[in-house]
């Protein structure tokens, strides 16, 4: 009995997340480009392609190359809009004391050498929040870090996402 079901939990075709690999099995490197940007959040391009790489390097058995005229597949995004707002006020100062900052991306996996196009988020979204010191003395740009969290998930999201052709 104990045989029989082993056999049929394992033969049902499940994987772990971000085991399973859905691209050709010639595609052997990837390079990953500044993302353009048409927003006033210059550093957000920055941190996006270093955490896809980061991403690539540490859950996959692609070598990430900086010349994408010598990679198998290339990565390309884009920002495409940056909103921050607050959604916490202080109720005796009526300051924020926490915002939130939505990213709209764009993100397409390239096989280089026949053009196909193995993954494709045409409109991806990211949000993250972060808190704002009410003492004025205590202050701390914490936006920065919010992006670096939020470029981070999206990179783990997105890398899960071709490896398991979601």
């Amino acid at each position: 009995m104990a045989i029989s079901l082993l056999l049929l939990c394992c033969s049902c075709g499940y994987t772990i997340a971000g085991r399973g690999d859905t691209l050709p099995k010639t595609l052997h490197t990837v390079a990953i480009p500044a993302f353009g940007n048409i927003t006033t959040r210059y550093k957000l391009t920055d941190r996006l392609p270093e955490a896809f790489s980061r991403e690539f390097i540490t859950r996959t058995r692609y070598r990430v190359v900086p010349d994408p005229n010598q990679a198998d597949a290339v990565l390309t995004g884009a920002v495409n809009n940056y909103t921050s707002f607050p959604v916490i006020f202080d109720p005796t100062t009526n300051r924020a004391a926490a915002v939130e900052v939505h990213v709209i991306l764009q993100v397409k996996l390239t096989e280089r050498a026949t053009g196909k196009v193995l993954f494709d988020r045409p409109r991806l979204e990211i949000s993250e929040r972060y808190e704002i010191s009410l003492d004025p003395t205590q202050y701390f740009e914490e936006s920065d870090d919010a992006l670096d969290r939020a470029s981070k998930l999206v990179a783990k999201q997105v890398v899960s996402s071709v490896l398991n052709a979601f």
